[in-house]
């Protein structure tokens, strides 16, 4: 039965290493990292390593029955995603879990929640690959009207809870239009667009609360730009850069973080610094390296497609995988403002985790096609 489901994984075998490989170095630094947060909550570590287990377990299994499915499923269910991904996130601003001003998270059975957000970044990249291969947007209306004002939609409903989850989503889609052959000028006028409204709604958020999380981010960012030493967020930059200041070029070894203990949220948004501490720079740059790897594979698999849906959706989805990997790493070291953001496939969390999977399943479903279609005989 074992060596059935092993000949039953099919897709990119370099990305299926890179997932497992970080799967199990999660385990690692999740037991590390979470010894506050256990004390805290009066359990162990130990509990907190069985859970993610049981997360990493689903989310394998939701990764391969993603990568299992015809990619033809997600082009023609590709706008019923798109649709669902928005309707779940005005089910959680009208009945979610409200966290630090962010209406976020919906609950789920067995004290679960989930971020719906993170699904409607998936139904934006799907519903973009559909539509810039089913129609000609050379015109800037059609582009609008087809692409831009359904999108801006979900953009803004993602705004209202996460800030930095919309900014991120809309670099991605950037980058998309630009290497899907969108005209510049399309881009441009985007650009100005985005700009204006983005300066509109923060200008609302400031005058009606109306975007509480858009006025976190503002003030997030003023308080990272001004270089003050007070604060909660300046207490995480400084915190985290004492970390990767005792990691050194090896680190002090594995369980043996002081800054766990202190660095609020250790086993998520700063999980990055409690590696380099404990793995020193040559964990962080096996970290970063990993995910360059990702990035490479699937322009690799980019390359092999020959339908638009399938290049954009696989360049789509790992981009926006990396890049937050980037942004993480980038606020642990203190180049960003703090984000919030999870360290893909690392952080504690089971739905960004999950959220994931469907992604990567998704990638290796393409990378699957192109293997059988180039291994199919001719005639």
């Amino acid at each position: 039965m074992y060596t059935s489901f092993l000949k039953n994984i099919k897709g990119d075998k370099v990305i299926w290493g890179v997932v497992i490989f970080l799967f199990l170095f999660s385990f690692l630094v999740i037991y590390s990292s979470t010894s506050a947060l256990a004390a805290a909550r009066g359990t162990t570590t130990t509990a907190y390593l069985i859970k993610q287990f049981i997360y990493v377990f689903i989310a394998f299994v939701v990764m391969y029955l993603m990568h299992i499915i015809p990619i033809g499923w997600y082009r023609r269910f590709a706008a019923l995603f798109f649709v669902a991904g928005g309707l779940l996130i005005l089910v959680t601003l009208a009945f979610g879990k409200t966290l630090n001003d962010s209406t976020r998270w919906l609950y789920l059975p067995f004290g679960l929640t989930f971020q719906p957000a993170d699904i409607a970044r998936i139904g934006v990249i799907l519903f973009t690959a559909k539509i810039m291969e089913s129609y000609d947007l050379s015109s800037f209306r059609d582009f609008v009207k087809k692409l831009l004002l359904p999108v801006s939609i979900i953009f803004l409903l993602i705004i209202w809870s996460s800030t930095s989850t919309a900014l991120l989503l809309a670099f991605t889609l950037a980058v998309l239009l630009f290497i899907g052959g969108i005209k510049t000028a399309h881009l441009l006028k985007t650009a100005g667009i985005l700009v204006v409204a983005l300066a509109f709604v923060v200008l609302i958020g400031k005058t009606t609360h109306w975007f509480p999380r858009v006025e976190t981010a503002v003030n997030r960012v003023e308080t990272f730009f001004a270089g003050n030493n007070n604060g909660g967020d300046n207490l995480q930059k400084i915190q985290s850069k004492v970390a990767i200041a005792k990691g050194g070029i090896i680190g002090v070894g594995p369980g043996r973080s002081t800054q766990r203990l202190i660095l609020p949220h250790p086993y998520s948004d700063f999980i990055y610094a409690i590696i380099i501490e404990e793995y020193g720079i040559v964990g962080g740059l096996s970290v970063i390296l990993l995910y360059l790897i990702l990035l490479f594979r699937a322009i690799v698999i980019a390359r092999s497609c020959t339908r638009v849906f399938s290049m954009v959706l696989v360049l789509g989805l790992v981009f926006m995988i990396t890049l937050q990997a980037i942004v993480n790493m980038g606020v642990a070291v203190g180049i960003f403002p703090i984000t919030g953001q999870p360290l893909p496939l690392l952080s504690q969390g089971g739905s960004s985790l999950i959220t994931f999977c469907i992604a990567l399943g998704m990638v290796l479903a393409v990378s699957r096609a192109t293997e059988e279609r180039d291994i199919k005989p001719a005639g």
